[in-house]
Parts: structure tokens; C-alpha cells; sequence
């Protein structure tokens, strides 16, 4: 299989890409770089099999170039602007990076005949709904922040698409997601606050943001496994058992970094900033039913994430 992985130098883009080829798959990794990093593919570019692209997945003419050169069998479409907090000030970005790309790679996959793909999106599309489990069929989604709106809206366009060109998609809505190469989040900010002030740590809100934490390759596991699906969208949450507070990933830092007696100073509120979901309650039965359960909890994945980006 010849797969094209449209984010691939992403924090998930780079773990799935280096699954893909050690599967024995040829895989072509398409990223413009914004939150993409050489680093993450550093080790991938000697292997047989694999090539990276140069690109912007919003721009037709650029996205599909790489299609006509490549002719993929499988799209992974990975590409978004996953910093939900920075696009809280300037909503063009979700329009450019996650909707925008969303149609001219639907529309290249038209165009090229290429029937497979899978999808990340995201439990942002459902909003603030604390009180409420929500599986596969919760109705009413009313995103809340510019990124869960995007995805939502990215959702539609493949309904479409899939239904009008007779495509075969996967689509995974999944929480926040940690392990190696973190290029941002709480995790990631909060160790370098830590680093560069050992005795005090701002954290923002309340401090009893909960939310369940997957580890990376959980994700893959999870993609590799459900990626082969009959015509139409098949969609999945995806997720963890537990939940971790933003208060309980200061702990677990602080811990595996040796701090003791960190002063935490909370900005105060629920969410840590406006668009926020500060809780909620994510139904797994139907991938569970299918056979997939994460390896690790939520606070299994957040203390293994700070123990890999303290080694790296």
C-alpha cells in the first residue's frame, strides 16, 4: 500500500508513519511544518519506502500535486491546527489549517479516484456537555471553541464526499492526546515553566479541568487496527479509562522531575481559557464492543509522557 499521511511530520503524523513503513508500507509524508517537526522523522528519512512532501494541504494546487505524483491508496489526514488554545484569538487559523484542508484533500481524493482514507477529529465536537455520555449518537453538537467547529464542519464534508464519490472512510473523534515529541499542551508547558522555574508553577483555571489523556500509540494501535472499513463513514470514539486534572499533571511533573514544594498559582475559573471544556464524560462502549481498549489509563499515559520528554 502506498499511503499518504497529510500531517506527517506531526506529533501523531510521525508516529503512524513509522508504524506505516514498519508494516512494509510505502509511505509519502505531506506536511507545510507549522507545528510539524524535521526532528520527528529525522530517523525516517534513510528507510526504503519513504518520502517527504513539502506542502500546504489548504492549497489545491499544492495538495494536489502531491496526489498526481504519488497516486496514493490510502489518505491519513492528520493536518489541523491542534493548539486549540492559540486559535482562541484568531479563528483563520482552524478555517486555513483544519476545515480549509479538509475540503482539497476530499476534493483531490475525488478527483484522483482515491476511495480510503481516515480521519482525526475530535470530542471538541461535541461541547460543553459535562452532564451527559457522550457515545457515537449524542445529538445536538454544538462545538464551543473554533477547533471543534472546524472538525465538525470537516465531518460534514466527508459525509458528503463519502456518500456522493463512494469513499470508505474511518473517522476517530479522541481527546487529548500525550507521549513523545510533544510540541505543545499543559504537559509540555508546564515542564518548561518547571525548567525554567522550579519553585512556582502558574496553571491556568481552577486547576480541576479533568479530562482522559491517550497515549500515542494507543492512537496508532487504534488507527492501524479499524483502518480497513466498508463504504461510508465508520466513526469511533476514541479513548481511555480515567480522567486526569490539570492539578494531578502538575503532581506527576513535579514528582518525576524531583520538585518538591512548588508553589501553584492558579489564574482561577473553570476552563483554562474561553472554549474550554473543562470536563466531560466519554462513552467507549462501541470500540470497546469492536475490540480496542487502550493500554494504558489516562494517568498512566500522562506520567509516561513526562518520563519520554525528560529523557529526550
Amino acid at each position: 500500500m502506498k499511503a499518504l499521511v497529510i500531517g506527517g511530520a506531526g506529533f501523531i503524523g510521525s508516529s503512524l508513519c513509522r508504524r506505516l513503513l514498519e508494516m512494509g508500507n510505502e509511505v509519502v509524508c505531506f506536511d507545510n511544518f507549522s507545528l510539524g517537526n524535521e526532528n520527528n522523522i529525522k530517523d525516517l528519512k534513510s528507510k526504503k519506502g519513504f518520502s517527504v512532501i513539502k506542502g500546504d494541504a489548504s492549497v489545491f494546487e499544492e495538495i494536489d500535486k502531491a496526489f498526481n505524483d504519488n497516486k496514493p491508496d490510502y489518505v491519513f489526514h492528520l493536518a489541523a491546527n491542534s493548539d486549540i488554545q492559540a486559535s482562541a484569538t484568531n479563528p483563520n487559523v482552524e478555517y486555513a489549517n483544519t476545515y480549509s484542508t479538509t475540503f482539497q484533500i476530499l476534493s483531490c481524493m475525488r478527483k484522483h479516484n482515491v476511495k480510503k482514507m481516515f480521519f482525526s477529529s475530535t470530542s471538541a465536537v461535541y461541547g460543553d456537555k459535562r452532564d451527559v455520555a457522550l457515545d457515537e449518537n449524542t445529538p445536538n453538537l454544538a462545538p464551543i471553541s473554533y477547533y471543534g467547529a472546524a472538525k465538525l464542519g470537516s465531518e460534514a464534508l466527508i459525509s458528503a464526499f463519502s456518500y456522493m464519490n463512494d469513499l470508505s472512510v474511518l473517522v476517530f473523534r479522541f481527546p487529548n492526546v500525550i507521549g513523545e515529541n510533544l510540541t505543545h499542551g499543559v504537559i509540555f508547558d508546564f515542564m518548561h515553566r518547571l525548567k525554567d522555574d522550579g519553585t512556582q508553577l502558574r496553571i491556568l483555571g481552577d486547576g480541576k479541568q479533568t479530562k482522559p489523556y491517550i497515549y500515542v500509540q494507543d492512537l496508532v494501535d487504534a488507527i492501524i487496527k479499524f483502518m480497513d472499513v466498508p463504504q461510508g463513514v465508520t466513526l469511533y470514539n476514541v479513548g481511555v479509562e480515567g480522567a486526569t486534572s490539570v492539578t494531578k499533571i502538575a503532581d506527576i511533573i513535579c514528582e518525576e522531575m524531583g520538585l518538591t514544594n512548588v508553589k501553584y498559582n492558579y489564574t482561577g475559573g473553570e476552563g483554562g481559557w474561553k472554549g474550554d471544556v473543562p470536563r466531560f464524560n466519554y462513552c467507549l462502549d462501541k470500540i470497546h464492543a469492536a475490540g480496542w481498549q487502550a493500554k494504558y489509563n489516562s494517568d498512566e499515559a500522562v506520567r509516561m509522557t513526562v518520563k519520554k520528554n525528560l529523557e529526550a
